[in-house]
């Protein structure tokens, strides 16, 4: 499961964002089922941020978000993010020179419901 939260951000306070952002990272990391994460910024316009995680599932990402330094460090930045969807599922994976492999969605029966 991949969760993106899309910032925009001031220049003038870029600092004090990106420190927010690595205690973030650091709450959410330290959670079960974590897998990965970065903070990203957009090459063309440096007031645009996303802070990306990565999750083993759904179940695993909401139980994160409870944990206490999760609370107090992740969720008041994240709350910050545009609203827009941030949550997704993997329907369709590729390894580096493999072929697609289809996974189904926890959404419906089938894939892409």
């Amino acid at each position: 499961m991949l969760v993106t939260n899309r910032f925009v951000v001031d220049v003038d306070v870029a600092d004090e964002f990106t420190e927010r952002a690595h205690a973030a990272l650091t709450a959410l990391a330290a959670r079960p089922g974590y897998l990965r994460g970065q903070l990203v910024r957009a090459l063309d316009d440096p007031a645009h941020w996303c802070l990306i995680t990565e999750w083993e599932s759904v179940g695993a990402y909401r139980r994160a978000l409870g944990g206490f330094e999760v609370k107090v460090a992740a969720v008041p930045l994240l709350a910050q993010s545009l609203d827009e969807p941030s949550a997704y599922e993997a329907l369709a994976t590729a390894a580096p020179g493999g072929t697609v492999v289809v996974n189904a969605s926890d959404r419906a029966a089938g894939p892409y419901r």
